[in-house]
Formats: structure tokens, sequence, C-alpha cells
């Protein structure tokens, strides 16, 4: 009998897990095309970043200018409670997802999930490795790094050692401004050294006194995000030493680094625009309209005027 009770328990578990990400009939997403009490799920990788703070920002203006509903969740840069951030937001019965992945490859089940029960996924910043994303709103990360290894190359000359400093692995803005910025790098520069950082400002700082020790005569930095180039400028200035350290972003801190003579330059991005573009298409799915795959946020070359 209690072999019996055990089996029955067993199955219940078993069915109730697998139903467990389904919404409430209460909680979900009309199918109709009104965006009327439209409500959008926004999950960040991080809000301890100016660059997602603005992202967000831009989304939750452009949210309240067109009526619709933001509920905003934090990853904090932890892959497995972004996932479980997600199905909340889905058990909350939102329409669509705006999701900026801190890990592109761990996000994907989640996105499969959405895709099962039919609630359209957009990414920013950041794509899905895995599932149906409607669009994925970023800048041209490539090109982006290309851009500053040719700054490099255009002030420093062919040959230059430079260091790479990398953001998460396993993130779709690593892997796009590495290939970009080694599509040029790897032929005319020599990149003596590169490690990951984590896009984080005080990783940054010791990851770049930890490179300069083993790479004195370095002549430029290539951080993949502002955060990390502001940690490496720190670890710079305490070595004495003269180095061009480029980042990517142009969040506030940057561009004021870059006035007071410190950081030589940032590839920036329009995270608030980024935000703005990503509303726009969810909202353009909801009324059943075509959206592109990529939707494009210009960049530019910022140095010191």
């Amino acid at each position: 009998m209690k072999k019996t009770t055990l089996f029955l328990v067993s199955l219940m578990l078993i069915f109730m897990t697998g139903c467990s990400l389904e919404p409430p009939e209460w909680a979900k997403p009309k199918a109709s095309g009104d965006v009327k009490d439209m409500k959008i799920g926004l999950s960040i990788s991080t809000l301890n970043n100016p660059f997602f703070v603005s992202l967000k920002d831009g989304v939750v203006a452009e949210a309240a200018k067109q009526g619709i509903e933001v509920v905003v969740v934090d990853a904090q840069n932890d892959s497995a409670k972004q996932s479980n951030d997600v199905d909340d937001l889905i058990q909350q019965g939102v329409n669509a997802l705006l999701i900026n992945p801190t890990d592109s490859s761990a996000i994907s089940t989640v996105v499969q999930t959405a895709n099962s029960l039919g609630i359209p996924v957009i990414t920013l910043d950041r794509s899905a490795e895995k599932g149906e994303v409607e669009a994925l709103v970023a800048s041209d990360n490539i090109k982006g790094g290309q851009m500053a290894a040719e700054y490099m190359v255009e002030q420093l000359g062919e040959g230059a050692k430079v260091i790479e400093l990398e953001g998460v692995p396993g993130a779709s803005a690593t892997r796009e401004r590495g290939k970009g910025f080694h599509d040029v790098a790897d032929q005319k520069l020599k990149v003596v050294a590169k490690q990951s950082a984590d896009f984080d400002r005080t990783k940054g700082l010791n990851v770049m006194e930890n490179l300069l020790q083993g790479n004195p005569d370095v002549k430029a930095v290539f951080a993949h995000n502002d955060e990390m180039a502001l940690g490496a400028i720190e670890a710079i200035q305490s070595s004495g030493k003269d180095i061009m350290v480029i980042g990517f972003d142009g969040n506030d801190d940057a561009l004021n680094s870059i006035k007071a003579g410190k950081l030589t330059a940032t590839i920036a991005q329009q995270p608030e625009l980024i935000g703005q573009l990503a509303v726009q298409a969810a909202k353009d799915v909801q009324q059943g309209k075509a959206v592109e795959k990529t939707i494009p946020a210009p960049l530019k070359l910022v140095i010191k005027e």
C-alpha cells in the first residue's frame, strides 16, 4: 500500500512540474491585436551597470508613452536567476517578453517555453542561441569591435601590442565584439593577452593589474564594455603608464572620463533607443505586424574633442 501511495504521489509531482510553467487561466495573455491592457515583462541581465539602467529606462519611458504596463526584473548577472525570473513573468500573464540575456545559451530554455505558450520574445543587446525570437534589437557588435581595432591601428600603427578585456563568457555581445576586434587586430595588431572581466569595473581593474605585470610594453587595451575600461584605467594610472584604452557602450561615466582625458575612446551605443525600439517591436507583434529579425541601433566612435 505504501509503495502504491508513493508511486501516485510521484506521478502527481511529475505532472505538476510539467505544467508549472503554464500561467493560470486568468493570467493568460490575450490573443487579440489590441494593445489596451498590454503587459510586457522585461528581464535585464544586471541593473548594476549604467548601460543597462539606461536600456531599462528607455523601455519604461516608451511603454508609458504607449500606455503599456511593464514588469521589470533584474537577473543580477545570474543566468539561473534570470530563467526563474522569466518563468515568473510568464506566470504573471505577460503579452510579450523583452529579454536582455545574461547568457545566450542558458536563456534558450525559457525562450522555448515562451514559444510553446505563444508568448513573443524580443531580445535586447544580446541574442538567444535557441528558440524563436521575434527580433533582436541591438547595435552591430561586430562592427563596433572592428571600429575599436581600426582606431588603434590609425593611432599606433600596425604591429602595436594590445590587450583585450573580454565580457561575460557565453554572452553574444562578448563573442561578437571579440570577433569584430580580431577581424582587424589579428591582421594588423599583436594581441599579447586577453582575459574575461565579466563586464565588471572591479574585475576590469584586477585583471588589468595582473596583465600589466606580464605585459609591461603594451600600448593599448580594448575592453568589451565601458565598465571594464574604466577599471582598466584605474590600474593603468596606478602603474604610471600611458596606455590607450577603448571601451564600448558610451555610458555617462565613460563620456565624462573621455572629457577628462583619461579614457581614450568608446564605441557608443544608444541604450535608451534600444529600449524604445524593443517596446515598439513588441507592440507591432501584438498587433500582428511584421518586424525585422534584427533591428539596429547606430554606433559611433567617441573621442575627446
